[in-house]
């Protein structure tokens, strides 16, 4: 039996590990050529390694094992150039452009030591980013028409009010990278709006989901875990996952501390296909129930 996107092509950034290869892996299950994308080197704001080389060739490797091919591009979100000559690169080898995962996404998050700009290193990977990829895939998505679909990854962070609005009940900021995080997230579900509008005439739908915390390096890092564990000043120096994880399964109405990569991927991979192909401007979460339990944020 033919794969659910069996003669598509995919553009995935932040491929090199956690839902970017999950999305990668799991499209590629389902028939579709990958191009997968990873900065593959640190940005010094993040206080957790980027993916490396090694782990794009990884996931390589798991995309072609589950049945699809699949070209690694080493390529920073920030530098449309390079999005356009991976992308360039994509369709020249698998013929063509039906499918975009604008994912690539950081939390700096500095411990110690936050900085002003550590707000600016937020935005442009995680806003400026992903507008970047979406510029250099449409030129090569409108030959799809109905077949084309982008989907961008947000945040539940994108659907909890803005700590800068007067009056809005409160969100832990986390500092600069923090707030630039939930910035951009937020700025998403509007462009993925305006984007959905202006590419309808065409075919191309565009889509935004939203995962709650995720079992990924930008959740497990000590950032995170301080800001779900106010109430521990012991653990001031250093906390440890299973400290974390009773805060974040507390988080959630469901009984998880946090969901899969391999999960967010189920849901991108409906939205790339055929079945959705009259969703476009939608924002959905897959957040374990989390926006109706603390609707204003952790400890809310």
């Amino acid at each position: 039996m033919a794969g659910l996107l069996e003669g598509k092509v995919t553009f995935i950034t932040g491929a090199g590990r956690g839902q970017g290869r999950a999305h990668a892996v799991r499209q590629a299950g389902e028939g579709a050529k990958v191009i997968a994308v990873d900065i593959c080197e640190d940005i010094e704001s993040t206080p957790y390694p980027m993916s490396s080389w090694d782990d794009l060739q990884h996931t390589r490797e798991l995309a072609e094992k589950a049945g699809g091919a699949c070209l690694a591009v080493k390529a920073d979100v920030r530098q449309r150039d390079q999005l356009a000559e991976a992308v360039g690169r994509g369709v020249a080898e698998f013929g063509r452009l039906t499918t975009v995962c604008a994912n690539a996404g950081i939390l700096p998050l500095a411990m110690g030591d936050p900085q002003p700009l550590d707000y600016q290193d937020a935005i442009d990977v995680d806003l400026i980013g992903v507008m970047n990829t979406v510029a250099v895939s449409v030129p090569h998505l409108l030959p799809a028409g109905r077949e084309g679909s982008i989907i961008i990854t947000g945040s539940t962070a994108a659907l909890i009010p803005d700590t800068s609005a007067p009056g809005t009940p409160s969100w832990p900021i986390m500092g600069p990278g923090g707030a630039g995080y939930s910035f951009s997230k937020q700025t998403l579900v509007t462009y993925t709006k305006q984007m959905a509008l202006h590419l309808a005439p065409s075919g191309v739908r565009v889509n935004i989901v939203h995962p709650t915390n995720c079992n990924t390096h930008l959740m497990h890092n000590q950032g995170i875990y301080h800001v779900f564990r106010p109430d521990r000043p012991d653990l001031a120096d250093e906390i440890a996952k299973e400290d974390f994880r009773p805060a974040s399964e507390a988080f959630h109405a469901l009984p998880t501390a946090w969901i899969e990569p391999e999960e967010v991927a189920e849901l991108v991979l409906f939205l790339a296909s055929d079945g959705a192909r009259n969703m476009t401007g939608t924002s959905t979460p897959i957040d374990a129930g989390c926006l109706i339990k603390r609707p204003n944020g952790p400890g809310q």
